[in-house]
């Protein structure tokens, strides 16, 4: 998740922030019987420091939950107010640990008003 999805949307994100504006995205990633989600925001911070900000969560999929009538809503895609989900620290955290590495993080992750674990990275990382 963090190399095939994940990455490429932070680095898709730092390409396009401007200091005017904060941009976020959710990518997913599905397997047999769930579905892996994230989502990534990505704000400028200072001309050469940006923050990226990630959740991530699973949704359940699998066959025995749709056949037995209660497939995923959208809410569980969506973080709150949009939607139901709840992120997994562990998975986060996980995730997270992987951007830090390859984005050359200029700090620890922590915890943002949010609840998502953010890094400060420099913009040259994207």
């Amino acid at each position: 998740m963090a190399r095939s999805t994940v990455q490429p949307a932070v680095h898709e994100l730092m390409a396009q922030c401007s200091s005017a504006r904060e941009l976020d995205t959710t990518v997913t990633l599905g397997g047999d019987g769930f579905t892996l989600c994230a989502h990534v925001r990505v704000r400028q911070l200072t001309r050469d420091q940006m923050q990226v900000a990630l959740a991530c969560w699973v949704v359940n999929t699998d066959a025995a939950r749709t056949l037995g009538g209660h497939p995923p809503a959208k809410d569980e895609y969506r973080l709150p107010p949009d939607g139901t989900a709840v992120p997994d620290e562990d998975f986060t955290g996980r995730v997270m640990d992987h951007l830090a590495v390859c984005l050359h993080a200029l700090d620890v992750p922590h915890s943002d008003p949010d609840g998502h674990l953010a890094i400060t990275v420099p913009r040259t990382a994207s």
